[in-house]
């Protein structure tokens, strides 16, 4: 197949249709009279007609509209060719191996002119159409006065070959016009920059848009009065036919032919062409393109190059003669190696497809056992099986809670007793009750009547305070308490000793019972002098010689009378044997 210099839509010359060509089928071949009729197999009925079909319908152009267009993963498009006019349609397929520009034509409700031959699919017996180009069919009111401009401007030689000048060879300063913002300006940057140190002067401006063509205009003028520019590049990245109108403005087109320094337009990409690709000194497919055809590579690295040159041409003149005999053998075995091609590759498509729905169905099959075995698990989750546990938990934690409060109900009983029962053999109780301790001068407690001597002063300690005495007679515990100071007297009897004693206070009704005798308890034993006392708040200190309250008359203890009050002239202090 012949390519084209531009797209269809801009070649502005539809080829001439050709001649309807007949569909002739060749003459029925005659059998004798009598002859039985040939038996033939299914697959040979479909070559035949295969056969007939291709041979009688070569290059034939077929125009209608494209529905139910269907591109593969293989590349293949299949589609079907209607009829505008009558109730008609056939199933077309074009392959891989088509022109791009052709498959780049097909879409749904397009009206093309198809060119290519009418076939057999042998492994389903399906009659189609087996398209190798195809061009849009008729021309619209953009692309005829498109098609009137250019013929304006190639009538006035705009186009003309002999008036392009020829670019320069080694430019320094290049003039870009382009977007400031696009893939073209980073391409030409890119590509400049690695093959050489050309200096780039950029004239940013809108390429596409309304007022864009004015626009590209006023920014080639600037680069024209720019001092050194040798060269300038036109263009911008692809797009549709729309984005690239603006070089195909009249006033553009007339600035490119007109420009004072040579203008290379590098419009789109490779099948995109503009006028002002037709109008330029230069023509390149891409904007990287264009920077390769300005910006000279380095000395060392073009004479690397043209050794590499001279070396790869001898090889591959050497390898293109030998694949070029051996091509042309395999040719003639193979015939057509794309057809051959073609057909397998269709029949893994509808294979394909089978395994496609089978898939799809499998896929449901297990959706469905999959949403099965969630309903299941959804039974056993984690928070049915804990909700289940916490209903079993709650009485036992009822119970755990009464446990403990009856636990720490017993506790606080015992724990109460105990206080009772320290409080009971408090210190400070057995002085409540009457009684009383004496100290000597150094403050240690006084428990043997050998410790003081007659005129020694003594403190004696009572519930609420303390007294100050001093010793007027000692005694032993059989020996009379006599004083020797005062006038001799008769001896008191134990009945007048009883009466003399404090009477202990009455009891009173729901309070404690004031016993007749008490005992002072130490805690531990402590040093000479240390205060082993100052929890009961007696203000004296005690050593290992404290006495002990255990028995009526004991050493050291002294009878504090009625609220511990000091003895009046009648009475007076003494040790009791």
């Amino acid at each position: 197949m012949q390519r084209r210099d531009i797209l269809p839509e801009l070649s502005f010359a539809a080829p001439p249709a050709a001649e309807p060509r007949e569909l002739t089928s060749p003459p029925p071949s005659r059998r004798p009279r009598g002859a039985e009729p040939e038996v033939v197999s299914v697959a040979e009925l479909d070559r035949r007609l295969k056969r007939i079909l291709e041979g009688s319908t070569a290059d034939v152009r077929v125009e209608g509209e494209i529905s139910g267009l269907r591109v593969v993963g293989s590349g293949h498009a299949y589609f079907t060719l209607k009829d505008e006019s009558e109730e008609a349609a056939i199933d077309c397929v074009m392959y891989r191996t088509a022109a791009p520009r052709a498959r780049k034509l097909l879409a749904d409700g397009a009206r093309v002119v198809l060119t290519g031959r009418a076939t057999v699919y042998v492994p389903r017996g399906r009659l189609q159409f087996c398209a190798d180009d195809a061009r849009l069919a008729g021309r619209g009111a953009l692309l005829e006065a498109l098609f009137r401009l250019k013929e304006k401007l190639a009538a006035e030689g705009l186009f003309a070959p002999e008036r392009k000048r020829k670019l320069p060879v080694d430019p320094q300063i290049i003039g870009v016009v382009t977007s400031g913002d696009g893939a073209a300006i980073h391409d030409i940057v890119t590509v400049a920059f690695r093959r050489g140190a050309a200096r780039l002067i950029l004239a940013r401006t809108p390429v596409q848009g309304a007022g864009a063509g004015q626009r590209i205009v006023r920014a080639i003028a600037l680069l024209e009065e720019f001092p050194g520019i040798e060269v300038i590049i036109v263009g911008r990245g692809g797009g549709s036919a729309d984005d690239l109108s603006a070089f195909n403005e009249e006033i553009v087109v007339r600035k490119v032919a007109a420009a004072r320094v040579p203008i290379v337009s590098a419009v789109g990409h490779e099948i995109d062409v503009a006028l002002t690709d037709l109008a330029a000194d230069a023509r390149a497919a891409t904007p990287s393109q264009a920077a390769e055809m300005l910006v000279a590579d380095a000395a060392a690295r073009r004479a690397a190059l043209e050794h590499l040159e001279a070396r790869m041409r001898r090889a591959m003149a050497h390898r293109l003669r030998a694949a070029r005999a051996d091509l042309d053998r395999q040719r003639a075995r193979l015939g057509s190696p794309a057809q051959i091609l073609a057909e397998p590759q269709q029949r893994i498509d509808d294979a394909m497809a089978r395994l496609r729905r089978r898939m799809e169905r499998i896929l449901v099959e297990d959706r469905t056992g999959l949403q099965r075995l969630e309903r299941r698990l959804a039974a056993r989750h984690p928070r049915a099986v804990l909700a289940g546990a916490r209903g079993a938990l709650r009485p036992l934690s009822v119970r755990l809670a009464a446990a403990a409060h009856r636990h720490v109900a017993l506790l606080r009983e015992g724990f109460a007793s105990d206080v009772a029962r320290l409080e009971a053999m408090s210190p400070l109780r057995v002085l409540a009750r009457g009684y009383a301790i004496a100290t000597d001068a150094s403050g240690r407690a006084v428990r043997d009547h050998r410790e003081v001597a007659p005129g020694d002063p003594i403190s004696v300690r009572v519930h609420h305070g303390a007294l100050l005495a001093r010793v007027v007679a000692t005694a032993g515990p059989d020996e009379p308490l006599v004083d020797r100071s005062a006038p001799a007297a008769p001896a008191p009897s134990a009945g007048a000793l009883a009466a003399a004693a404090p009477a202990p206070p009455a009891r009173q009704s729901g309070g404690p019972r004031a016993p007749a005798s008490g005992r002072a308890t130490r805690r531990g034993r402590a040093q000479p002098g240390a205060p082993a006392c100052e929890q009961l708040g007696l203000g004296f200190a005690a050593d290992e010689r404290a006495p002990t309250f255990g028995r009526a008359g004991a050493s050291g203890q002294v009878s504090a009378g009625q609220g511990g009050a000091e003895a009046g002239p009648e009475e007076r202090h003494h040790v009791e044997p």
